[in-house]
């Protein structure tokens, strides 16, 4: 793999920012961001790729080339917990397992929108409707995770209460913004594009920058959790999106995606949630330890791979598409 690529892309503002912050923490600096900044920072970004994935959606129609996209996003969303949780329960209990394999088979909105910038800083292309398997992607892993749950309690009488499974699964806050925002970027198009462009473009990089900074400072706080979770989750949180990202490439190739929506879809199927999945867990898998699914996903896989592995993954596309 060409080292060009990773030093591209570790030199990036928002990467180094997020270095920055790790840093922070770990010389023991009083840097601190208000609680509700970060929160509205990650609403800001949701908005405004919902909102641009609508416009370009418009843009490009509903083609068999988008369908079939946005059927392989729904099908990784469920093979990836499914197969993680056999993985899993050869070391953990039914509750650990199944609540790790929903936050593995669900995605990270961030980590998405750091390889858009990637690829944006690199000239490749990349197409507005990868927003919808975004959005398409973060709640089934939520609901095959439950039905884990329930199918393998070793005393079979746990009793899900569906209504608010359902509602933590689609009607959280991130997946209500973003879906929300894709609908009325295809509603207003081009002239909705061209009113908000100042806000939603203008800004974007300089709020992406400073929410990265706050994520540097969380994934630190979170690495001493990682002594609970010992070397194979943290074996487990490294190998597993690279084996995701490779049959997202696969499946990216087969159905002939254009490299840049290839790049996003393996950034989708390799990246791990630490906001709506971990909110739907603690709700209704209280036994699961959060201390394992949350620091797994953020100190771990997160910056693997917006360091790694999104150079790796375009690597694995310059090969596969030659």
């Amino acid at each position: 793999m060409d080292a060009s690529l990773i030093i591209s892309n570790i030199l990036n503002p928002p990467i180094l920012f997020f270095f920055l912050g790790m840093t922070a923490v770990i010389v023991k600096s009083d840097l601190e961001i208000p609680a509700p900044i970060p929160k509205l920072f990650s609403l800001y970004l949701l908005l405004a790729i919902g909102f641009k994935g609508g416009v370009e959606l418009i843009k490009s129609g509903v083609t068999q080339e988008v369908v079939l996209t946005l059927l392989a996003a729904m099908l990784m969303a469920c093979f990836v917990p499914l197969y993680t949780f056999f993985i899993l329960r050869l070391r953990l209990d039914t509750y650990d397992a199944a609540a790790i394999a929903a936050t593995y088979g669900s995605i990270s909105a961030v980590t998405f929108i750091t390889a858009s910038a990637f690829l944006t800083e690199l000239g490749i292309d990349f197409d507005g409707y990868m927003v919808a398997a975004l959005a398409l992607m973060e709640s089934p892993a939520i609901i095959v995770g439950l039905l884990l749950v329930n199918l393998f309690t070793v005393d079979g009488k746990r009793e899900i209460t569906w209504p608010e499974v359902l509602k933590e699964a689609f009607l959280n806050s991130s997946v209500f913004l973003l879906v929300g925002s894709l609908i009325i970027g295809v509603l207003t198009g081009e002239h909705g594009w061209q009113v908000l462009e100042p806000f939603t473009q203008g800004l974007f990089y300089g709020v992406l920058t400073f929410f990265l900074l706050d994520m540097g400072l969380v994934a630190a706080r979170r690495i001493k959790d990682l002594q609970k979770t010992g070397v194979f989750l943290i074996s487990f949180s490294i190998l597993i999106p690279i084996i995701n990202a490779g049959i997202g490439l696969l499946i990216a190739r087969f159905i002939n995606m254009p490299q840049g929506n290839a790049l996003l879809f393996a950034v989708l199927c390799a990246s791990a949630s630490y906001i709506a999945v971990p909110a739907a867990m603690r709700l209704t898998v209280p036994e699961a330890n959060p201390s394992l699914y949350v620091s797994t996903a953020l100190a771990v896989t997160f910056p693997f791979n917006i360091i790694v592995g999104i150079p790796l993954y375009l690597y694995g596309i310059n090969l596969l598409w030659r």
